[in-house]
């Protein structure tokens, strides 16, 4: 006996996100939806809407993510070259704390923001905390 189960699998929205542009449009800091508005404002603060086409932004909760990745990243990727640098070359203790500091603080605030765009992306491409909530206008015109 085969059972029918397209009952308990929800349907598709009719307009897909892309995940992969929306990562994308985040880690250049525009705009998921559009890819035209700047989402920052300043540094590492998103803007409550898209200034191109007004998507609304205040959805998102990115927290500690970014800096969490940052540092996962950085980290891996710092790593293996120091014991690199420290195996061929030998520099002094103060040199290597110095200059890989500068390393690391440099490295740590590229990416920080270009994350922390691609944490909302992936938020509203996947409709998650509220990104995928009708819109007032939506609602009354499909009643």
């Amino acid at each position: 006996m085969i059972e029918n189960h397209a009952a308990a699998v929800p349907a598709a929205p009719s307009d897909d996100r892309s995940l992969a542009g929306a990562l994308w449009r985040g880690w250049r800091r525009a705009c998921p939806a559009c890819g035209e508005g700047a989402l920052m404002d300043g540094y590492l603060t998103v803007r409550p809407a898209c200034p191109a086409c007004g998507a609304d932004m205040s959805h998102q909760r990115a927290d500690d993510g970014p800096a969490w990745a940052t540092i996962l990243i950085t980290g891996h990727v710092l790593a293996p070259l120091m014991l690199t640098v420290f195996t061929i070359w030998r520099p002094a203790g103060w040199v290597m704390a110095v200059g890989f500091s500068v390393v690391f603080v440099a490295l740590s605030l590229y990416l920080l923001p270009r994350l922390k765009g691609a944490f909302v992306g992936f938020q509203w491409a996947k409709r998650m905390h509220g990104f995928g909530a009708a819109q007032p206008g939506k609602l009354a015109a499909s009643r």
